[in-house]
């Protein structure tokens, strides 16, 4: 007979310990959790108990989970993601999608003109209401790291290299080119320093040495101040530079290299897709019509 070395009440403070660990701390769970300090602690000492390991580090130099903390965080969470999946797969066998759908996307992508995410929400709302679309925002880097931790269901981004982690539907294809202030002239735009973020693109243009390295940005909207303000020159996806160019003058750095990608809903290659990714999936390939030899 199947037995559970864990009963419900420590499925509970294993949840607890979960959150504790994606916040950061005890302190900003509780906002989470709407739970007090000393109830979370009593959860994640349960749950230490119960293993026989210490999980976290916590006190003055703060909250730092142990090489054990790090194990049974990544296993828990994908225990607890495993039995919400339960009940909506079920109901996918008698043709009820229910349940959670979280997508993750990079920062501006509604501004791409090809992007048709709110009609492929609007679509999947009618054909599957029970189906619960949660979206968050983040980083390249980050979106990838929620695919592999299964925080994310599908994430939307650009293809910059093929990768078996992945599988791509390719939606839309995007440029990014390198954007400066039209106050500066062209002369010497040419020499000044190109905003960094950890990005394919940036890291391609500093390793060609026509750039040398600026300062560091968070975003399409710190590289744009920084660009706006007439001192460094940046790389932006075209879309996004066209926008700025109405308010704030920018214009195409002279000779600008041109990046082009594909914009992609990208799944986990080794995680099998739920009947309601896989509805979204199909609504996305039929919104957005692709050119393969793009």
């Amino acid at each position: 007979m199947f037995k559970l070395d864990f009963d419900e009440r420590d499925l509970r403070s294993l949840r607890v310990f979960c959150n504790v660990a994606h916040a950061g701390g005890f302190a900003a769970a509780e906002k989470q959790l709407l739970m007090s300090k000393a109830s979370i602690s009593r959860h994640v000492r349960q749950v230490e108990v119960r293993l026989g390991v210490r999980l976290c580090e916590r006190g003055p130099g703060g909250f730092k989970l142990t090489p054990e903390g790090a194990v049974a965080l990544d296993l828990a969470s994908n225990a607890l993601r495993a039995l919400e999946r339960i009940r909506p797969e079920v109901d996918a066998v008698h043709g009820v999608l229910s349940g959670s759908l979280t997508i993750g996307i990079g920062e501006h992508t509604l501004t791409h003109p090809q992007c048709k995410l709110p009609e492929a929400l609007r679509m999947l709302r009618q054909r599957a209401p029970a189906v619960r679309p949660e979206i968050i925002v983040t980083s390249f880097a980050d979106l990838n790291q929620a695919l592999l931790e299964q925080r994310v269901d599908i994430a939307i981004r650009g293809k910059y290299s093929g990768d078996a982690e992945f599988n791509y539907l390719p939606l839309y294809t995007e440029t990014h080119r390198v954007y400066v202030s039209g106050r500066v002239n062209k002369k010497e735009c040419r020499n000044l320093p190109l905003v960094y973020r950890a990005h394919p693109y940036v890291e391609r243009a500093l390793s060609s040495g026509l750039y040398t390295r600026g300062p560091d940005a968070g975003g399409l909207d710190a590289i744009g101040a920084l660009v706006a303000s007439g001192y460094y020159q940046g790389i932006l996806p075209t879309h996004y530079g066209q926008l700025l160019q109405k308010r704030f003058a920018l214009r195409l750095q002279p000779n600008s290299p041109s990046f082009q990608h594909a914009g992609c809903a990208v799944t986990q290659a080794a995680r099998p897709l739920s009947h309601r990714a896989g509805l979204l999936l199909e609504i996305l390939k039929d919104l957005h019509p692709f050119d393969s030899d793009v």
